[in-house]
């Protein structure tokens, strides 16, 4: 993972992901998150696992939101927990999580859909649908209460694995029993669950690569035994934001996160190190693979 250094003068864009989880089914309790490899000519983290997500569209705000969504608009702005944007931005967050959801992986979320629906409704976009000419032919409603919101992250004005700045919120979901996760073989080549742990492992063994939003979500994830304890996390708290800071390190560069002593922020946001390291051509925490879970 190649290191930026240049300084984006560009506001952040609007951007939502949905970390989409199952219970392991192998009598060991745990979770495994789904995992998507960018495709290396991507200009956004190439080569990268991410979870599945995307920039917002104006078209995600000019959804019929009455009749295609479960949720009032109220309810959605109030669950991000960002009071200086509109009741209709907070939806086309919600919209634009859901919609990268299912192009990227497959995944409908929407009420009584089966793989069927998915297949169905899949099809109808590659004939050139837009995604709610395709809700509206199919008279589905997204179920927005499926996805609950888990933190926002603000790329900074010089990001580190990127030329681009996104403000980003991350969204928890558990996936539908009767669908099957894929990924889409254009903007992504790969796809894999793995328990979070073992994905961190695999990143430490260099066999995948992580960005650091991925990275410290992750090890969010690896303190929950069940979805349904991530799930009740989320619907305990109001999603944190995170701005990482960078910083020069003895020629390294090093990312901070709220509660560290470099950060203008004091109070902790995440579990985990505050810091990162840029070596080995990745993001590392400064102590070793211990240090992740520090």
């Amino acid at each position: 993972m190649e290191l930026n250094s240049e300084v984006v003068s560009a506001p952040p864009r609007a951007a939502a992901t949905v970390v989409m989880l199952r219970d392991t089914d192998d009598g060991v309790a745990g979770i495994e998150v789904f995992l998507l490899k960018r495709h290396g000519l991507s200009d956004v983290l190439g080569g990268a696992y991410v979870f599945p997500g995307g920039k917002v569209d104006p078209s995600d705000a000019q959804l019929d939101m009455e009749a295609h969504l479960d949720q009032p608009l109220h309810a959605l702005h109030a669950g991000l927990n960002e009071p200086d944007i509109e009741p209709l931005t907070a939806a086309s967050l919600y919209v634009a999580a859901l919609r990268e959801a299912f192009e990227e992986s497959g995944i409908l979320f929407a009420h009584g859909a089966s793989a069927e629906h998915a297949a169905r409704a899949a099809e109808l976009l590659r004939q050139g649908r837009g995604f709610d000419a395709v809700l509206s032919q199919m008279a589905l409603r997204l179920q927005s209460s499926s996805v609950l919101p888990w933190s926002r992250w603000i790329t900074p004005r010089m990001p580190s694995v990127t030329n681009k700045r996104f403000d980003t919120r991350f969204f928890v979901s558990a996936v539908p029993a009767d669908q099957i996760a894929s990924h889409d073989n254009h903007e992504t080549t790969e796809s894999v669950w793995l328990r979070p742990r073992a994905a961190l492992e695999q990143y430490w063994q260099g066999q995948i690569e992580l960005a650091p939003p991925q990275i410290m979500s992750l090890i969010q994830l690896a303190g929950h035994a069940s979805v349904q304890s991530v799930l009740q996390a989320a619907r305990g708290r109001l999603p944190p934001v995170i701005e990482p800071e960078p910083f020069e390190h003895e020629g390294s560069r090093v990312i901070c996160y709220p509660g560290d002593e470099r950060h203008s922020v004091s109070a902790r946001a995440l579990p985990g190190p505050t810091r990162l390291i840029y070596r080995n051509k990745r993001f590392e925490p400064m102590t070793g693979f211990d240090g992740l879970f520090d």
